[in-house]
């Protein structure tokens, strides 16, 4: 089965840290969130998968390639402008014309069931099928109201105050037949959530929803992007972690110094070459990149490293996320901070 994801954005709301990292590539447990998402096709049986790139995509296609590695096939359209998320799909309708498919966002962290959703798509005799996830704060979302037999029967992009008549969310991840391409026009930038689904309803076309409890996460701000580890640690959502866990709650890679009087807490998860020294503290919800480095008397808790970070000596981070090869520098105290910026030797 084919599939198509989402990858072109240019992934604001997570600046300053998609400054010179696509969004798709953002790490998830020292994993591209992306590539996440890969494994969850492959797992389902989408093995012809095109991804569309325009923001630094040379790095998305860099980094995947042919999909060899993942055991698919990964075609590139690659965009001169942003043409909105139905746009994009419009542009390589000829890929899509033969079969059902599914369009997943490239930033989206989940473990939905994709094979029953296809099959309920299926079952309905739907033209479209949105998954469906129940949500704390609809405003950031789109949301609908069904009927009895799923069909969606009122559907808003992001609704403000008033408007919020449900809790119930779209979460991006889409089931079509190759007979939408007649909605959506060519060469225009087009919106699924603001412009596709309500002609739909208008038309009364058949499209439904699938409401599923399976983990999904839009990791579209930096507190969501932390909470996302939070709960890969916890073991809430179902994801390859890149290292083995070598007790309960506690991953580590391989070539790992860590020195005896260092302390190791859980859940942690600890890359490839990473360097530990004495009287170093890893605390609970921490992940350390590849070729990561906790210097003497450091202390790293509820933070992310990427690869190459280094917490300097007797420095303390909280809720930090430390960019890709950041030293941050001896005896800094920082909570609740991002930093994106290497050390630079005038």
């Amino acid at each position: 089965m084919k599939a198509m994801i989402l990858a072109a954005g240019v992934g604001s709301r997570l600046d300053p840290l998609t400054r010179n990292l696509p969004k798709p590539l953002v790490p998830i447990v020292n994993r591209p969130v992306m590539e996440h998402i890969v494994e969850l096709l492959r797992k389902h049986g989408f093995t012809d998968i095109m991804v569309n790139i325009h923001y630094l995509g040379d790095q998305i296609e860099s980094y995947f390639g042919d999909g060899s590695k993942w055991g698919v096939n990964i075609q590139w359209s690659r965009e001169d402008q942003l043409w909105g998320d139905a746009g994009s799909v419009k542009r390589v309708e000829d890929f899509f014309k033969d079969d059902t498919f599914i369009v997943v966002g490239g930033d989206d962290l989940a473990d939905i069931d994709l094979s029953r959703l296809v099959r309920t798509h299926r079952e309905k005799k739907a033209l479209s099928t949105i998954a469906l996830s129940l949500v704390d704060d609809p405003s950031e979302y789109g949301i609908v109201l069904m009927n009895e037999e799923g069909r969606i029967t009122r559907f808003l992009e992001k609704p403000k105050g008033e408007v919020i008549f449900s809790n119930t969310a779209n979460t991006g991840v889409y089931v079509f037949e190759p007979e939408i391409f007649e909605l959506i026009p060519r060469n225009t930038f087009y919106l699924f959530g603001k412009q596709f689904f309500p002609q739909m309803l208008a038309q009364g076309r058949p499209l439904y929803g699938h409401l599923t409890a399976s983990y999904w996460k839009d990791v579209g701000n930096l507190q969501v992007y932390q909470e996302t580890h939070y709960d890969a640690l916890a073991g809430r959502v179902n994801i390859n972690f890149p290292m083995k866990e070598v007790r309960k709650y506690v991953w580590i890679g391989e070539n790992v110094e860590i020195d005896p009087s260092a302390e190791i807490g859980y859940p942690v998860a600890i890359g490839n070459n990473v360097r530990i020294e004495a009287g170093a503290r890893v605390l609970e919800n921490t992940v350390l990149g590849n070729n990561c480095a906790v210097e003497r008397g450091a202390s790293v808790k509820q933070s992310i490293l990427w690869d190459g970070a280094v917490a300097m000596r007797d420095t303390w981070l909280e809720r930090c996320v430390v960019g890709r090869g950041c030293h941050v520098k001896t005896n800094a105290a920082i909570f609740d901070g991002v930093i994106v910026d290497p050390l630079r030797k005038e």
